[in-house]
């Protein structure tokens, strides 16, 4: 709270919540208006709850793993507009969304529209695509091909 006030936030407007049950946690997600991720270490199941619940967070891609979670997270919920490349950008993002309450419902709006369709929340496209990558990886082991790399593409089919 004194960083906050030293830096002309009213320190009054941070809250520090309790542990809850993981519903109440989800639940009281929708109640914030901006989730700002944090280096070197992104949110990474937080960051799911918050996408599903529809609120927005703006991240920037570390150098590490860890610190990319979100940014994966974001592009599979397809809004990339949340992916800021630097620190700089990450601050004029959150400032902007922060100042412009149309702007920030308008992608609450499209969070909320891309759950039902994201590749983030397919589970079923998810598991087809997996199950296509087992049984590519084990058709190469019967056929005494060492390991390589392919993809799934969108179809659900496997390429190299």
């Amino acid at each position: 709270r004194h960083e906050a006030e030293s830096r002309g936030v009213s320190g009054e407007r941070l809250i520090f919540a309790p542990r809850v049950s993981p519903a109440e946690h989800i639940a009281r997600q929708r109640l914030a208006d901006l989730f700002l991720d944090t280096l070197p270490y992104n949110a990474h199941t937080t960051a799911s709850d918050a996408i599903w619940v529809g609120l927005p967070i703006v991240t920037t891609p570390g150098t590490t793993f860890a610190s990319r979670v979100a940014t994966s997270l974001l592009q599979a919920a397809d809004v990339p507009e949340l992916i800021a490349p630097s620190l700089e950008e990450y601050s004029a993002l959150a400032l902007k969304l922060a100042r412009d309450p149309g702007a920030l419902s308008a992608i609450r709006e499209k969070l909320e529209r891309n759950r039902g369709t994201c590749a983030l929340f397919d589970t079923a496209r998810i598991t087809r695509h997996l199950e296509t990558a087992y049984i590519r990886m084990h058709e190469r082991h019967l056929a005494g091909e060492p390991p390589a790399g392919f993809t799934i593409d969108g179809d659900g089919s496997a390429a190299q």
